[in-house]
């Protein structure tokens, strides 16, 4: 079995852990302060990893240039902005279902973007990926009163701000970081997001952390089993394959957090919730399954 056919799994088993993350180690740290230090060690981490294997930096003053930048969208505004709102009070269901329009958003501005067009199965596919996402979240969002979303305008502005902006840094990747290495690039995509989150909080936050062992396993997980892993493997995907089909795995997340979250934090999934799970399985399956690409 070859890493092309498991990475789309593993990928979406190790990202729906950042959700679990978030709520374990909110007690311990504000999540722009969590952030910054995730992404500095993040940033260390690949920058010993780039030495040590003898990986080659980028070449070209824009080459560099182009790397931070794309950490700037993917990593910095992105998680910036979804942490801040699921810590000002946006629902995870809310936000779930927010970040569902990303393959949509991707999908419309791929073809004027990279030159990538969707097959009729693939439309389909992100079609019903959406469909399964709404049945699998809408009963909770219906469910919130008007005064409880009043409260949470801004943060739900900055959540879709967050989703723009990863839809942006997905298709900048693809078409400005297509060669080079990919530990070198992650490197400077992790120095990106930091000058992103660190001044955000030294302007909204206390700095203050709470030097736990659980605090300690979330950064620990954090830096290595999702700023490593999980992020080579998105960048893998994204190389290797079409960016709508590496965006449609999002589908697959808030499914695959609900059902972590059932285990972890005896959260009992809804009827809602495992039909729209199938849906959204049939959505991602038809919009990554192998088909002749429309020139």
């Amino acid at each position: 079995m070859t890493l092309y056919r498991i990475a789309p799994a593993l990928f979406v088993v190790l990202w729906s852990t950042g959700w679990i993350v978030a709520k374990y180690a909110s007690p311990y740290a504000d999540p722009l302060t969590f952030l910054s230090l995730r992404f500095t060690l993040a940033a260390v981490l690949f920058a010993v990893i780039t030495v040590v294997s003898r990986a080659v930096w980028p070449s070209t003053r824009s080459g560099w240039l182009h790397a931070v930048f794309s950490g700037v969208l993917l990593h910095g505004v992105y998680l910036a902005g979804v942490w801040w709102a699921i810590d000002q009070g946006v629902p995870s269901s809310v936000s779930g279902l927010i970040a569902a329009l990303q393959p949509l958003m991707t999908a419309l501005a791929a073809p004027y973007i990279v030159g990538e067009r969707l097959t009729g199965p693939q439309k389909l596919g992100v079609f019903l990926g959406f469909v399964g996402l709404a049945v699998a979240i809408l009963p909770r969002l219906l469910a919130l009163d008007a005064a409880t979303l009043q409260i949470a305008l801004v943060p739900l502005l900055v959540n879709v701000i967050s989703m723009i902006s990863v839809t942006a840094g997905t298709l900048y990747q693809k078409r400005h970081l297509q060669e080079g290495d990919l530990r070198a690039i992650a490197t400077l995509q992790y120095v990106g997001g930091f000058l992103v989150v660190m001044p955000l909080a030294l302007l909204c936050e206390p700095l203050q952390i709470d030097w736990t062992l659980e605090f300690v396993l979330a950064m620990g997980w954090s830096v290595f089993g999702l700023s490593l892993v999980s992020i080579m493997l998105l960048l893998y995907l994204i190389r290797r394959g079409q960016v709508s089909r590496a965006a449609s795995l999002t589908y697959l997340v808030p499914p695959a957090v609900a059902v972590e979250s059932w285990f972890l934090f005896s959260e009992e999934p809804t009827l809602p919730m495992i039909a729209g799970t199938v849906i959204v399985v049939i959505g991602v399956w038809l919009t990554n399954r192998k088909t002749r690409l429309v020139a």
